[in-house]
């Protein structure tokens, strides 16, 4: 063989490919060459390469994000970060001490509606603490709905309910009059288009700051389950910049009412890419969420909620996603409640096969009947471990929880049931919804309750992944997913990721803070610790 470009060399290289463990592996042209030992370094390199010996470390294949939004994400992480507030006065004090944006606004994310503790999510505490003629604008965790005060409504021009194409809705109080709670894109839309706008410049450098951090905890490439917005013109700026350090698998968003021409151009934007990213497949919904009373159920929830497909017509939507895969394009749907998980199934199993396998997230309640399914059909199951740890309690006091009742709580986030009966299971964070970092993701898979936190009792604990289990979520689940092998052999990709620990044997809370040594994208370092 030629000489290498990079030669890296650990006591541990796992190649997920079941072949002996290497010591050595070298790079040329962006593609492994060679495994080998550290003897056999001095017949690999040349006068160029570049040799890394990392001791004691270990080498996995580069870790992938099953589930990311990251152009979106820059959009609706603005203002305050409201993820760690879990009670009303601690929102209120979140919002007295905010910074007031442009155009008067405040605007925060990531506000856990337990915060209200079972009462009425109403822009009550938004007045309280602002004022009332202060417009506020606050995404709810879930990213699926946002509440807002009344003077956000009035500039919106929203006085009472309103109809959408999708299951979307303003909530209304017993007068008629909206309560500040908006429930799914649709509705929220309305006043997030009015905020003031952002600064190009400042969101291409927020994108890039993203990009860093997501190589700075060993991510080498991720899902984005859309491309919306600006997408497009922030992914060229940044390659006209340099070369991206995370890659992308871009699917654009299709909702209820996108026609016959919304599809056309789904079709055409397969055909973009970049030198690191690329648009392959569409992303649907057929459901919202369990918290906001917008999932799709075969019983409603405790508050009577949770019982509609969040297209009025259901038939629409496999018509939308027949249209699509018959061109090549894999359908990628968000199906949170049992009856839209069983729908999404059955519209796929009359779906012809695309280059990538067919994939459904998030995948929170479902009956056992349902599991075995995903490998009979070859779909990909896509998972949110940190969903599970971060956002429902083992005693199911939490409002998720609460909405489902007991039955259907007890048979969540079935991460172990599907990978036992032969299902392809990807992870990932689906950030903004909840952090990025899969160390703490695997740790979470493993262990049901949040990194770190021993005194925090396990959630479905039966539901638990090894730790073998848990990094094929990152990595050859992940590629399979997209149609790639995702192990560390002669003529793959040589994308790396270089961990102080080892996650195969490490306890999981401790590799959770497991130091990154290396993270390498396409035979290049993405990231390397200063």
């Amino acid at each position: 063989m030629s000489a290498a470009d990079l030669i890296l060399m650990a006591d541990r290289i796992h190649t997920m490919a079941g072949s002996a463990a290497p010591t050595a592996i070298a790079v040329a042209d962006g593609v492994i060459v060679a495994l080998g030992d550290r003897a056999d370094v001095r017949d690999w390199r040349g006068p160029g390469t570049e040799i890394i010996d990392l001791g004691p470390a270990t080498i996995t294949p580069g870790l992938v994000d099953g589930h990311f939004h990251p152009v979106m994400g820059i959009s609706l992480t603005r203002g305050v970060d409201l993820s760690g507030v879990r009670t009303l006065d601690g929102l209120k004090a979140a919002l007295k001490a905010a910074a007031v944006a442009p155009g008067g606004w405040i605007e925060g994310w990531g506000l856990d509606p337990n915060a209200f503790e079972g009462a009425p999510i109403t822009h009550a505490p938004l007045v309280e603490a602002a004022g009332p003629d202060v417009p506020v604008f606050l995404l709810l965790f879930d990213g699926h709905s946002a509440l807002v005060s009344p003077r956000a409504l009035e500039l919106a021009g929203i006085t009472g309910p309103r109809e959408f194409p999708s299951g979307a809705g303003v909530v209304c109080g017993a007068d008629g009059r909206p309560t500040g709670h908006l429930l799914e894109l649709d509705a929220f839309s309305l006043v997030r288009r009015i905020l003031p706008a952002d600064d190009p410049a400042a969101r291409r450098e927020r994108l890039r700051d993203l990009l860093d951090r997501m190589a700075a905890t060993g991510l080498t490439a991720a899902d984005a389950m859309d491309f919306e917005e600006d997408s497009l013109e922030l992914f060229r700026a940044l390659e006209d910049e340099g070369d991206l350090p995370v890659r992308w698998r871009c699917a654009p968003f299709v909702m209820p009412g996108a026609g016959a021409g919304g599809l056309d151009d789904v079709i055409a934007r397969q055909r973009l890419s970049g030198r690191r990213w690329r648009v392959e497949g569409a992303k649907f919904m057929i459901d919202g969420t369990i918290d906001g009373g917008t999932a799709w159920l075969d019983e409603p929830d405790t508050h009577g909620e949770s019982t509609a497909c969040l297209w009025p017509d259901p038939a629409e939507y496999a018509a939308a996603a027949r249209r699509l895969a018959g061109h090549g394009v894999p359908i990628v749907t968000h199906a949170i409640g049992d009856a839209g998980i069983r729908y999404v199934l059955d519209t796929y199993a009359g779906l012809p096969r695309t280059r990538a396998p067919h994939r459904i997230e998030h995948l929170e309640t479902m009956p056992s009947e349902l599991i075995g399914r995903f490998a009979e059909l070859d779909v990909t199951a896509g998972m949110q471990p940190i969903h599970c740890t971060h956002y429902t309690r083992a005693d199911h006091s939490d409002n998720w929880s609460t909405r489902l009742g007991k039955r259907r709580a007890d048979r969540a986030f079935r991460a172990r049931d599907l990978r036992d009966q032969g299902a392809r299971l990807t992870l990932g964070s689906d950030w903004p919804i909840a952090p990025f970092d899969p160390r703490a993701i695997i740790a979470a898979a493993r262990l049901r309750r949040p990194a770190g936190r021993a005194d925090v009792e396990p959630i479905l604990p039966e539901q638990a992944l090894t730790a073998e289990m848990a990094l094929e979520g990152y990595t050859t689940e992940a590629a399979a997913a997209a149609g790639r092998s995702g192990r560390l052999v002669p003529g793959q990709r040589a994308d790396l990721t270089v961990f102080g620990l080892d996650p195969l044997t490490a306890d999981p809370d401790e590799f959770a803070e497991s130091p990154v040594h290396l993270t390498v994208v396409d035979g290049t370092v993405a990231h390397r610790p200063q």
